[in-house]
């Protein structure tokens, strides 16, 4: 009997077979279905198979022959051809600030059928959208826009993944190739089904670090059709001046005697109701802590005086102070300050008079803050965590991280805000870190992934 192949709401209908790998019995319509990411994979299992089939599951949009105007680097280059060596699938890891857009662009060119940008933010949407239809020399209105109030559905699209999460069942055969930017929020739960949804056989990640805190970056391979497939570390794309020389200094700053008292007090009842709990230490163990602390008033009690120590820890007096000195011996040098919390944020740029950017900040007064810091009008801004991506931000020869989690990924993503190329100038990211805290382990574990010369 022949098989054929359909597409229905974000899976493969088989009809024809009695059983392919990947599928499951539907019993409703007695025939076997699949999740639309494995349609790749029943093509090639029917294909060695010598089993015949029809194929009507990709309906694509149609799409003119694209020329794209931008040439690669040798390491671009070296990375788009192990993406096409790998079946033009999998991800690949650049620092920020390496050209990871034109990556993207240059695939889209070379499979040349339509494709789906997945982005995290409607500022990089717009940032997509532009470099797109500068690079293939079409007007911005050629160019799919979902998300934010937009829905324009073209050949090219550039789609946020709140939006591609709601529309991915009704899409997801209507492009050959999908370009997950900052592609470690895929694994994330909801966001995963976009690429569980999609048929497109194409698939590429990319991401200045792949690791997530949960482990979930290990589902990767599965939702991209293979693992990473090309990756350079800042330190090497500095050496050879691609971006610019790096530097990583740790200073550290002692908590008061009211605040070590407040910290080792608190501290202690978290331990202590670790203890009642049996549970250890470490990153299973705070997991299962957040999962307990919902019918646990042990739990709970133990989860807030551990979020108490790490705010004393992390928003201590003297890092405030530690940052006025570090001002004055950069006078003149673009700074950026990162906090984790918005209330620091505010006392620092209370205290010093320098702008600030959070996630309340109006899209307008952001704008015009980077365009000051890019003209110089501003010699130094605040932020907390809005700055870490999705945003194109100025040009900056120090970064101060007053605080922050254990992520590497945030600090990558940090680190990358100085390494645009500065000539014979190197950057250099400080940070400030409490004694005798936890804070001092969050230091080591999010440099772990980078190589990095220590002053």
């Amino acid at each position: 009997m022949r098989v054929s192949l359909h597409y229905d709401k974000g899976t493969i209908v088989v009809d024809g077979l009695a059983h392919i790998p990947y599928t499951v019995l539907d019993p409703k319509i007695k025939k076997y279905r699949a999740l639309a990411m494995y349609y790749h994979s029943i093509v090639e299992y029917l294909n060695a198979s010598k089993i015949e089939y029809e194929d009507h599951v990709l309906d694509l949009l149609p799409l003119q022959r694209l020329n794209c105007n931008v040439t690669l680097r040798d390491y671009q280059s070296r990375a788009l051809r192990q993406w096409e060596e790998a079946g033009m699938r999998g991800c690949i890891v650049l620092p920020t600030g390496s050209g990871k857009t034109i990556i993207g662009i240059k695939a889209i060119e070379h499979v040349n059928l339509a494709s789906l940008v997945v982005v995290p933010t409607l500022d990089l949407m717009e940032q997509w959208v532009s470099s797109l239809a500068d690079a293939f020399s079409l007007s911005k209105d050629e160019i799919g826009m979902v998300g934010g109030g937009n829905d324009r559905l073209k050949a090219i699209t550039v789609i946020t993944y709140d939006s591609a999460y709601i529309r991915a069942g009704a899409i997801g055969n209507r492009f050959a190739l999908v370009v997950f930017d900052e592609a470690h929020h895929l694994p994330a739960p909801g966001y995963r089904s976009i690429a569980e949804l999609m048929a497109a056989p194409y698939r590429l990640g990319l991401t200045a670090t792949i690791e997530r805190e949960d482990g979930l970056h290990q589902d990767l391979p599965l939702l991209l059709g293979a693992g990473v497939v090309f990756s350079v570390d800042a330190r090497e794309l500095a050496e050879r001046s691609y971006l610019a020389r790096f530097a990583i200094e740790r200073r550290y700053v002692r908590l008061s005697a009211d605040e070590m008292d407040e910290y080792s007090k608190n501290y202690e009842l978290y331990m202590q109701g670790m203890s009642t709990l049996g549970i250890e230490p470490g990153m299973n163990g705070f997991k299962r802590l957040i999962m307990l602390s919902n019918r646990s008033k042990v739990a709970r009690d133990a989860l807030l005086a551990r979020n108490r120590a790490l705010s004393i820890a992390l928003n201590s007096s003297a890092k405030i102070e530690e940052v006025r000195e570090i001002l004055a011996e950069h006078n003149g040098a673009k700074i950026i300050v990162f906090t984790q919390h918005n209330d620091l944020a505010y006392r620092i740029a209370r205290e010093f008079l320098i702008p600030l950017i959070t996630h309340n900040t109006s899209k307008e007064e952001r704008v015009d803050i980077l365009k000051g810091f890019r003209e110089g009008v501003y010699r130094a801004i605040v932020t907390s965590k809005v700055l870490d991506e999705g945003i194109d931000v100025p040009d900056a020869e120090v970064g101060v991280i007053v605080s922050g989690t254990g992520s590497s990924r945030e600090f990558v993503q940090r680190l990358g805000r100085l390494l645009r190329p500065k000539g014979s100038k190197s950057a250099l990211l400080i940070e400030i870190v409490s004694r005798e805290t936890r804070e001092m382990l969050m230091s080591r574990k999010r440099k772990r992934s980078v190589r990095a010369d220590m002053k």
